[in-house]
């Protein structure tokens, strides 16, 4: 069952909070990395992005929490789904944020092995975000068009905001839980998403 629904997208700190989320709620956090690990999911969010959503409880088995894409992209459907779940927005400064993404994740996106992946990738960004990665002034649009309908539609006692940097407290306000005796996870430098892409 879902306690949270990560509605920010790739490159707001997402891999930390798929590691701090998973330390809370001692269960694992669902990230990108677990498509890689399941193969098998990949025709479900490619599925989803062209309008036929996946069973979110089946595909979340086991999973207390989602961040990052694919996810984010359907952070309101699957907010309906689970609706005592907190809905936390991670962002950062738009031209930051395209900086790093356009040197990790939409190359590598353009590098997706053919058939189901490229499917997902391509059908993915199109529908749900932007079709041409290369061109920053649609993706930071998109991007910020985004975050802003996430401020706009997700129920105010709901939504969490949260930027790279803020640490546990804001997670651990909205879940009500102690915050640990440890330094918040900070992983996943663009040198570190290079050296394990496609």
């Amino acid at each position: 069952m879902l306690r949270v629904i990560g509605a920010g997208l790739g490159r707001t700190g997402t891999l930390s909070l798929k590691l701090a989320l998973a330390r809370l709620l001692g269960e694992p956090c669902y990230h990108m990395s677990e498509v890689f690990a399941h193969p098998e999911h990949v025709a479900l969010w490619r599925d989803a992005a062209r309008g036929r959503m996946p069973d979110w409880e089946a595909l979340f088995q086991g999973y207390a929490a989602a961040v990052d894409w694919p996810s984010s992209a359907f952070w309101e459907e699957m907010s309906r789904a689970y609706p005592e779940a907190i809905i936390l927005l991670s962002t950062r400064d738009s031209e930051s944020w395209w900086r790093s993404a356009s040197s990790t994740i939409f190359p590598s996106a353009r590098k997706a092995p053919a058939g189901e992946w490229r499917e997902m990738v391509e059908e993915l960004f199109a529908r749900r975000f932007v079709a041409d990665l290369d061109d920053r002034e649609a993706a930071i649009a998109a991007f910020e068009r985004h975050n802003a309908r996430v401020r706009r539609e997700a129920p105010r006692e709901r939504l969490v905001e949260w930027k790279p940097g803020d640490g546990w407290a804001p997670l651990c306000a909205a879940l009500r839980l102690p915050i640990p005796d440890e330094p918040f996870p900070h992983v996943n430098t663009t040198e570190e998403f290079l050296s394990r892409s496609f």
